[in-house]
């Protein structure tokens, strides 16, 4: 344990370290919010990367692929398909038409492209992130308690109360830059952790039988790639939720805000492909540690729930445990905190700009110049936080058997439905018009509430609803929507 805590005390020291560092650059609200758009492709291909990951990499996939088997390689298919198509053929655009609008939020971008005379657009962008952001957030706080207590033994409300204010430090003394900079750090851990974790178990394993051959003894469904159940349908849908979770990628804010803060162009083109790697590489190994994991520990006929823990999150802690020295294991505890951690400051940074730029600024005091607004961005940011971390505690409280992956996951789901069409539609259509942009925003983030309450619980169709989960139909319904609403009411 005191290995442990030296590790992890060393880890803090350079993130604060970092936060104020970055606090040197920080003088305007620009630098705040997305570096005064001075970002080198390393620090954003890293950041976007991680920020992208959070908990549900190190924690969630590890586990998918102890329950799921090989069919959980299609979170990996779907994953580099998603960063693939996003920095191959979105990001560039949108940079350039941030740049050019002088954007630094998403509801700066989406205003600015409509040429709106009003506030509507802005108003509902900026709501809609502050919402499922503030709710995306507490689920990440939850996951820094739950990591505490399986990882360190530190009781949850401690471990939560640590990793929030750990966070909260970095980012209000250094902003934007911060985050982004300890996002590098906490990625490039986050890639070798996951890429050495898997070889390191793979040599310590007596291979007279094949990975495959265990896991088909185990359970022959896990060997089938498209998911090994006797209902076709129910695999179907199953292989088309876990590959269409790349879909968040095309347009996520928290992404997104990166590209607008990278210097150039031309630094994009590099970083693509640090990307396209970092999420081939960490991904694959994130399920084949699982795989592992179920062939290590488990048996024919036994719940792999039972060893693993509800939603198999506890794969990650037992491997450790059992192949590592004590030393690696405190900087694992690391990692995890880092993939958890590298969320919540961008997603906070992402709520704060929502109200103090889109709401406080825009809306009501215009007047305001942007330098001016620093010190109130700073504070709003801790507001926000102090909101999550009061929403974390409470579901803790309320829920103790919540699976909180699945939580994270609807909270990513909701903010993608809302913005990804959006932005897709934008950058490849030239008519599409403000009231169809409102209806998509609308549209996403309705279905999301609607397919996750309510028709997932229908008889009959709410199993395959479940195992599609609502990202993909919601996405659709938004995209139609759009489509219609531009039809109906076109640009003016």
């Amino acid at each position: 344990m005191i290995t442990k805590i030296i590790v992890l005390s060393i880890y803090i020291l350079i993130l604060l370290l970092i936060g104020v560092i970055a606090s040197r650059r920080v003088k305007s609200m620009s630098d705040f919010y997305v570096g005064g758009k001075n970002i080198g492709f390393w620090a954003v291909a890293f950041s976007a990367r991680a920020t992208g990951e959070s908990g549900w990499l190190l924690i969630g996939l590890t586990g998918m692929g102890a329950l799921a088997g090989l069919s959980g390689y299609w979170v990996v298919v779907g994953e580099l398909l998603g960063v693939f198509i996003s920095w191959f053929f979105m990001a560039k655009r949108f940079k350039q038409k941030s740049d050019l609008y002088g954007s630094i939020t998403i509801p700066d971008y989406l205003q600015s492209h409509f040429k709106s005379n009003t506030n509507t657009l802005r108003i509902i962008s900026a709501s809609v992130l502050a919402v499922f952001v503030v709710i995306y957030v507490s689920s990440q706080i939850d996951a820094t308690g739950i990591a505490f207590e399986s990882l360190l033994g530190v009781n949850y409300f401690l471990g939560a109360l640590i990793g929030f204010f750990i966070v909260l430090l970095y980012i209000f003394i250094g902003g934007f830059v911060a985050a982004v900079w300890s996002d590098l750090f906490q990625g490039l851990l986050m890639f070798f952790g996951l890429i050495l974790l898997p070889i390191i178990v793979w040599f310590s394993m007596d291979h007279s039988v094949s990975i495959v051959d265990s896991l088909h003894t185990i359970d022959p469904a896990l060997t089938n790639i498209w998911g090994g159940g006797n209902d076709i349908w129910m695999n179907v849908f199953t292989i088309l939720g876990f590959s269409m979770i790349g879909l968040g990628f095309l347009g996520a804010p928290q992404v997104y805000v990166r590209f607008m803060s990278i210097k150039n162009v031309a630094e994009l083109d590099k970083g693509k492909w640090v990307a396209v790697v970092f999420t081939l590489l960490t991904d694959a190994a994130a399920v084949t540690i699982g795989i592992l994991a179920r062939v290590l520990f488990t048996s024919p006929g036994e719940n792999p729930e039972d060893v693993f823990g509800v939603g198999a999150t506890d794969v990650l802690h037992m491997m450790t445990d059992n192949f590592l020295p004590t030393v690696l294991i405190a900087i694992y505890v690391a990692i995890v905190l880092s993939a958890i951690m590298s969320t919540i400051d961008s997603l906070l940074i992402i709520a704060s700009s929502a109200i103090t730029r889109d709401f406080y600024q825009k809306i009501f005091r215009p007047d305001l110049k942007d330098h001016q607004l620093t010190n109130i961005s700073r504070f709003v940011t801790l507001l926000m936080a102090f909101i999550a971390l009061s929403i974390a505690m409470s579901i803790a409280v309320i829920s103790p058997d919540r699976q909180v992956f699945w939580v994270i996951i609807f909270g990513w789901s909701g903010i993608a439905s809302t913005f990804c069409p959006v932005i897709i539609l934008t950058l490849f259509w030239k008519g599409y018009s403000e009231k169809g942009a409102i209806a998509t925003m609308i549209t996403g983030f309705l279905s999301v509430v609607v397919f996750k309450f309510v028709f997932m619980e229908i008889p009959g169709i709410g199993e395959y609803l479940e195992k599609l989960d609502v990202l993909t139909p919601s996405f659709i319904l938004a995209m139609i929507s759009g489509w219609v609403f531009s039809r109906i009411y076109p640009k003016e």
